[in-house]
């Protein structure tokens, strides 16, 4: 029984201190919504993570652990170097790092719930459920947006500045030379230009990678933004938005929604419509992946 009861208060821990982890990255995710909607979505989860950690100190308090600031600490220093570390990287490989995270959290409540159970604690099996089933969801959520991703986008999360010159250096050559030589070398410059100036301050420095993204962004979408007549919706130039709406939730395929997309946020910008362009990828991204 000795042994059980250490082994509770030892997954306690770890849930603590990854549960501590999850709360800053969802903190570090709220930057990166693509929409107000995912925005809110995003800090809810972020509250929704702090109060699952109080449970997780009440429950070990109640196991006879003490809840240490060692533990909340290292929880959130670990977000911290995940975030250093994923700016070097693609933007689908740092969702795959918080897919990983949830999957642990989801794994270590599992077993939380069998040791609950051996140990005759229901508070310990009751805490494991609820654990179980909030991390599942996020899976699946997270699961959805990297189908998105894979679909060619745009997802609910947008890539940071970094990883977006990242992902940029990566894909570039799938698009035509002339579309995008001279947009590069200006963007090229820009970067230069802000990392040199990155030493004047922290606030500064975010700022110009935050103005370069948007740049890039709008030279890209004006790039390839479709006119109205080249639209898979016939007529959809003269649309109010209530029939664009309901025309976007007819698509059928990734292309056709985010030519939409591309049309909107580059002529009409009707951020209502845009949204709904977004949750019918979203169900495409979800049918692909069950």
């Amino acid at each position: 029984m000795a042994s059980q009861k250490s082994m509770i208060i030892t997954e306690l821990r770890a849930l603590l201190r990854l549960t501590e982890t999850e709360i800053q990255i969802a903190e570090t995710r709220r930057a990166q919504a693509r929409t107000e909607a995912v925005e809110r979505e995003l800090a809810e989860n972020a509250d929704n993570a702090r109060l699952r950690a109080t449970a997780i100190a009440t429950v070990l308090r109640e196991e006879g652990g003490v809840p240490d600031v060692v533990t909340a600490a290292t929880g959130r220093l670990g977000a911290a170097a995940k975030a250093t570390l994923e700016q070097g990287q693609p933007f689908t490989e740092a969702l795959l790092g918080d897919l990983a995270l949830e999957h642990q959290l989801q794994d270590r409540a599992r077993l939380l719930k069998a040791l609950g159970s051996a140990a005759g604690r229901p508070s310990v099996v009751s805490l494991a459920d609820r654990l179980i089933e909030a991390h599942g969801a996020t899976v699946r959520w997270l699961t959805v947006v990297l189908a998105e991703v894979a679909l060619g986008g745009p997802a609910a999360l947008r890539p940071t500045p970094v990883q977006a010159v990242v992902g940029a250096g990566l894909s570039l050559a799938r698009l035509p030379a002339r579309q995008v030589s001279r947009g590069v070398d200006s963007l090229l410059g820009q970067a230069g230009r802000a990392v040199d100036q990155a030493g004047e301050s922290a606030q500064e420095a975010a700022q110009d990678l935050d103005d370069l993204q948007e740049r890039a962004t709008t030279a890209v979408k004006r790039t390839l933004a479709p006119d109205a007549d080249r639209l898979p919706v016939t007529g959809y130039g003269r649309m109010t938005k209530p029939v664009a709406i309901s025309a976007v939730k007819g698509l059928s395929t990734p292309a056709d929604v985010r030519a939409v997309i591309a049309y909107e946020e580059s002529h009409r910008k009707r951020a209502d419509v845009v949204s709904a362009a977004q949750v019918r990828l979203a169900e495409i991204a979800q049918a692909v992946v069950g």
